[in-house]
């Protein structure tokens, strides 16, 4: 099947936001705090960007699987795949989580939550930053 038979229609009138710019932000932010800390405390820059990926890696995948249809002509598929998209950021998360925790040591569980928790939220921030936005035409 050829792409704009497959729901992802390239007319389509309405555009799809730019959320990738909310992981590259989420990524360049870790990337900060991670190498800020590095030189004071290794195992809580290490723990901070553990849990910092924990929270962006899912929230990368649901916004590809969000966003991957368009049209009026893909709805149910849209909808399938945001559903997809949440069941697979939620195992995602937990399965980040569980590896962290079992396999990474020494670690410091505080950390880990803090990096989660400052992804989490620039990720709210960026969201209603792009809602916000008023369309460009």
């Amino acid at each position: 099947m050829s792409e704009p038979a497959r729901g992802r229609a390239t007319g389509a009138s309405i555009s799809r936001p730019p959320v990738y710019r909310i992981t590259v932000v989420q990524l360049v932010v870790l990337l900060a705090l991670w190498a800020s800390l590095t030189g004071w405390n290794a195992v809580t820059a290490r723990s901070l960007g553990l849990g910092g990926l924990i929270s962006v890696v899912p929230n990368a995948w649901f916004a590809l699987g969000v966003f991957r249809w368009r049209g009026a002509s893909s709805v149910q598929r849209a909808v399938r795949a945001g559903y997809a998209a949440e069941i697979g950021k939620f195992i995602l998360a937990i399965a980040g989580f569980m590896l962290v925790f079992a396999k990474v040591r020494p670690i410091e569980g505080w950390a880990v939550f803090a990096g989660y928790g400052a992804m989490l939220c620039i990720q709210i921030a960026g969201s209603w930053w792009l809602l916000r936005r008023r369309p460009q035409r």
